[in-house]
């Protein structure tokens, strides 16, 4: 793995939580503030091209295509929640973007299902019918799933399965602490009404991204590692679904290997399902997307990209860049850059990817909410 290092930025450890919640305030307030997307200084390997494919997405998250081509987005913001969902429409070969859902509470997550629109605020699922027969008047949602309320890790990233139930991941309320038996650092699965609920995860800290692996259809998800242990420690995660309803950690054991200081008591990490694979410290993962096109040469099908949205936290900042992960059946061969260039050498930051969708064309997307932009990833000789 080949780290981006810069110079460090003022200090943002803090000593308590209340400081820690100071701090993601002012990191995503600065997103909020940036400006228009760039690709200067952008690299990939030799013939992938990336380009600024629709701007004008402020806070743009999660995105999902409907049946009829139509790209949803979602939106989030720390401490001043975001309300928005976007439509972005493609006629007669030109992009337009409209704001299709306002007043909502962080709408992160969006996911189309038989032509229905599922929008995932922080306390709530809700469907949209028919949803690209009314983009120009969006029909009542009718509401699925309720859903805790609290903010922190509130940001919910949601698709359907193989199985054709609703995933969704319920991210800790807290940097850490223990609130598993009120259903907190877990992930969920449900029918599309909402009904039978079933824990798929259990010890999950924050996993904002997550997808199925093409040849065994297990779920695969990233996580967010805990805060104030450091520069170095823990790193953030790639997990694996072998068993439904396993325990990854989260509060007792970080990483596989990293007893928590303060709930370390609750278990041993001998007890957890260990990471595949371990990202780096604070890099931030969020989408994990298994490539399925036919566009990137063959040596890129079935492997994995993910986005990492980058550290806020650390002195000198990683992330903001998208890894590939190289696999050869279920286990982790590989994990180098494959976009880098967002982290600038003074260590200034340009762009933090969230999500990753592919095209029909084999392409691949990626939203950009510092930038509020997403960009296109193609490959040509």
């Amino acid at each position: 793995m080949r780290a981006l290092h810069a110079a460090a930025p003022p200090a943002v450890r803090r000593s308590s939580l209340a400081r820690l919640g100071l701090g993601l305030v002012l990191a995503f307030a600065a997103c909020a503030a940036s400006a228009a997307p760039s690709l200067d200084g952008l690299t990939l390997p030799e013939g992938f091209h990336i380009e600024v494919w629709q701007d004008n997405l402020p806070l743009a998250r999660q995105m999902a295509f409907g049946p009829k081509g139509t790209l949803f987005v979602g939106t989030m913001r720390f401490g001043n929640p975001a309300d928005k969902v976007y439509a972005v429409r493609t006629v007669n070969g030109k992009r337009t973007v409209t704001t299709l859902l306002s007043g909502l509470n962080n709408p992160n997550g969006v996911a189309v299902y038989d032509g229905d629109l599922y929008v995932a605020e922080v306390n709530r699922i809700t469907r949209y019918d028919d949803i690209e027969s009314h983009l120009d008047k969006p029909p009542k949602g009718v509401e699925v799933a309720k859903l805790p309320s609290e903010q922190h890790h509130g940001w919910r990233y949601i698709a359907f399965g193989p199985d054709g139930k609703l995933y969704v991941p319920i991210g800790a309320p807290c940097n850490v602490c223990d609130r598993d038996k009120e259903g907190f650092a877990q992930i969920w699965r449900m029918n599309r009404d909402g009904t039978g609920r079933e824990v798929v995860a259990r010890g999950v800290r924050n996993s904002v991204g997550f997808d199925w692996q093409p040849a065994t259809g297990k779920l695969w998800f990233t996580d967010n590692g805990r805060d104030l242990l450091g520069d170095n420690v823990p790193d953030c995660e790639l997990n694996r679904v072998d068993k439904p309803g396993a325990h990854y950690g989260f509060p007792f054991c970080h990483a596989g290997s990293v007893a928590d200081p303060e709930f370390g008591k609750l278990g041993s990490c001998a007890q957890a399902v260990a990471p595949a694979l371990k990202l780096g410290p604070h890099v931030a993962p969020l989408a994990v997307r298994f490539y399925t096109g036919s566009q990137f040469p063959a040596a890129y099908r079935n492997q994995a990209f993910i986005a990492q949205h980058g550290s806020w936290n650390r002195s000198v900042p990683i992330g903001y860049r998208i890894m590939l992960v190289k696999f050869e059946g279920e286990k982790v061969s590989g994990y180098e850059p494959f976009v880098t260039g967002w982290l600038k050498p003074k260590g200034d930051v340009t762009g933090r990817p969230v999500d990753l969708q592919l095209m029909q064309d084999g392409s691949m997307l990626v939203s950009d909410d510092q930038a509020g932009a997403i960009y296109r990833i193609s490959y040509k000789k």
